[in-house]
């Protein structure tokens, strides 16, 4: 629905928002292309960033995954570049990219030290004994997902000072009244609707298919049958934590691990802050006079129309304005600020509360501090497993003979894609290294030792490789036989409803042409965009069309249960005063929110443009799995700003 409002982003108001935004950038100057040639393997390159095919295919198989858990088949890199989920992800990656590089060069980011505590306060990494952040686990949980430490942080720091530049530039932004009236009087408006469904019984019996017309149907559907190439595999594993149990860890040793993470492990001072801003130094003064007489922040800073930034028990390193972190944590509890100078312009800060820190004790760590020396005790035991496989191997022992030297054993397993997907559509739970591996070498090669993240280790050798085809026919022909019968009545139900639509447009009672075709027409009265979810059985299709069309005006569209609606709209009525009002008034802030969104969306297509942002589809296409005979041209020129959200 915001689509009708994007001409706000045109105006006075949003142009000056993002105009002190620009100029930020502005001031520290921009080079207008890239320093040398850069990498030719490169999938994206802003500014002194870049992301190499590794990186873009972590992500496109994450949102390939969850696309297939969505539903529930797997899905072929053919396919998704049919689809365009290639391009998507590296749209998506070439503008949080670029704007991470901006907010670089412009000295926003996120210290090392806030990502610390940052990721020490993540239940997730927490170790279930302790209840403390575990760096083990940690790395457990990233490599379960096939990303490494270093990638993880990085794109923490990126959305970490993007979220607070966004936040520090946001303080005090109010849209228009007039633009959330218009929102209401939009939501609120008000639809009479008559329609009737064509059921697929009223279209007649649809004959059986011939065997010819499934083998053209197959065809036409080649990509979405084909079934992936398979390959079957064997894998000699070993891992730290099969050795764990067999190691004995020292006092010294705690000792030794607990000064060396004693920093990281301690309680820092925090604070609760609220930082008002001023437009100029008299303005400062009258603020600090009023919170020095005891009068509320948020008043303070309502009555001067702006927004206060809060910070609520954070530590100094949360502050990433270094002006507002030395003032706010030399001032007691209760205290006000004199004016700070901060990067965004002058403000007052006012200490609400002050939490003390806690140096940590071993007393308190031991359990996870046993658990690290363990670990890494482990990991040295598995170092030594390992070189007695290598050096048995690099004799001329095949895999078989050097692992039952080293003690370790060999696990077959079935034919599978480079997905891990099973030929029975199970998924086997097998890391994305180890599958990776298999898929790059030749039938019978063993491979080196390979590390699969999390102190875990594994040799695969290829038994078997099924190449990609297509599935017999008579193997899924029911199938077939039933998908090809669903079209061709869903293409006879749209050609009556098409029919009987137009006898409306002529003039023909609705009820008449329903009653026709052994219909009956249905009316919902009062339908309006606020309250569609009440009437969610309409069907999406119907609904979004019964709110496009004119008044009068006859149309078809999927109703539910398979059926086609032939409607028509019979009444519109305009949003009462009392209701649009209403909705102004609770919506001005949820409105602002969202077309502050809007401008923010803004910034970051400005900065592809800015940086002159380059991608190489052909690159991405290939990172995927794609042939380079089919991966196409590099397409890397400057890459235009994507287009907004929610159009």
């Amino acid at each position: 629905m915001l689509s009708v409002f994007r001409k706000f982003a045109k105006s006075w108001l949003a142009l000056g928002l993002l105009g002190l935004i620009i100029i930020s950038f502005a001031i520290v100057g921009l080079p207008d292309a890239f320093q040398g040639a850069g990498a030719k393997t490169d999938v994206i390159r802003a500014g002194s960033r870049h992301v190499d095919p590794a990186m873009f295919k972590r992500a496109y198989d994450n949102y390939r995954t969850q696309l297939e858990q969505r539903f529930g088949q797997p899905i072929t890199p053919e396919l998704a570049m049919k689809e365009g989920l290639d391009r998507r992800v590296l749209d998506e990656m070439a503008t949080q990219e670029s704007f991470a590089a901006l907010l670089e060069k412009v000295g926003v980011r996120a210290s090392d030290k806030m990502l610390t505590e940052l990721l020490a306060e993540q239940p997730r990494f927490f170790d279930p004994v302790t209840r403390k952040f575990d760096r083990a686990r940690y790395e457990q949980a990233l490599a379960e997902t096939g990303m490494t430490p270093k990638v993880f942080e990085t794109g923490l720091k990126d959305e970490i000072a993007s979220r607070q530049f966004i936040a520090a530039v946001a303080a005090g932004f109010r849209a228009p009244r007039a633009y959330s009236g218009l929102a209401g009087a939009f939501a609120f408006e008000q639809r009479d609707l008559a329609y009737f469904l064509i059921d697929p019984r009223s279209v007649g019996t649809i004959p059986q298919p011939t065997d010819a017309e499934l083998k053209a149907f197959m065809q036409e559907n080649k990509a979405a049958l084909t079934l992936p190439e398979f390959r079957a595999i064997s894998v000699m594993a070993l891992s730290r934590q099969d050795y764990e149990g067999q190691v004995t860890v020292s006092e010294a040793d705690v000792q030794k691990q607990f000064a060396f993470q004693k920093d990281s492990l301690s309680k820092p001072e925090l604070r609760s802050v609220l930082q008002i801003p001023a437009k100029d130094a008299a303005q400062a003064q009258q603020i600090i006079a009023q919170l020095n007489q005891g009068q509320n922040p948020n008043e303070v800073a309502g009555r001067l129309g702006v927004q206060p930034v809060r910070f609520d028990d954070k530590p100094r390193t949360a502050f990433f304005d270094p002006a507002i972190a030395a003032a706010a944590f030399q001032l007691p509890e209760g205290g006000v600020s004199g004016p700070v100078k901060a990067q965004f312009g002058l403000a007052v800060l006012k200490v609400t509360k002050v939490s003390a820190g806690q140096e940590a004790r071993l007393e308190d760590h031991r359990a996870a501090i046993e658990a690290k020396v363990r670990a890494d005790l482990a990991a040295a035991k598995v170092s030594d497993v390992a070189k007695v496989y290598e050096d048995a191997h690099g004799q001329g022992a095949d895999m078989a003979t050097a692992a039952a030297k080293a003690g370790l054993k060999i696990i077959s397993l079935p034919p599978m894609t480079a997905e891990g997907v099973t030929q029975d559509r199970r998924r086997a739970p097998l890391p994305e290294p180890i599958l990776k591996a298999a898929f790059e070498q030749s039938q019978g090669v063993e491979s080196d030792i390979q590390e699969a993240g999390d102190g875990q280790y594994f040799v695969v050798r290829v038994d078997r490789v099924i190449p990609a085809a297509m599935p017999p026919m008579e193997s899924i022909k029911p199938d077939l036989i039933r998908a090809l019968m669903l079209r061709r009545t869903a293409d006879r139900m749209q050609a009556k409803a098409d029919e009987l639509a137009a006898r409306v447009k002529k003039g023909e009672s609705i009820d008449a042409v329903a009653a026709s075709a052994g219909a009956k027409v249905q009316r919902v009265a009062g339908l309006s965009r606020a309250t569609a979810s009440q009437h969610a059985a309409l069907g999406r299709e119907l609904l979004g069309a019964a709110f496009g069309a004119k008044k009068a005006e006859a149309f078809t569209a999927r109703g539910q249960q398979f059926g086609i609606a032939v409607a028509r709209v019979d009444a519109i009525r305009p949003a009462g005063a009392e209701m649009t009002a209403m909705a102004a008034n609770q919506q001005s802030r949820q409105f602002s929110e969202q077309v502050f969104g809007d401008i923010a969306e803004a910034s970051r297509s400005y900065a592809r443009t800015r940086l002159k942002t380059e991608t190489n589809l052909r690159n991405a296409r290939m990172s995927i799995g794609i042939a380079p005979d089919e991966a196409g041209p590099a397409d890397g020129k400057a890459a235009p700003a994507a287009a907004g959200k929610g159009q």
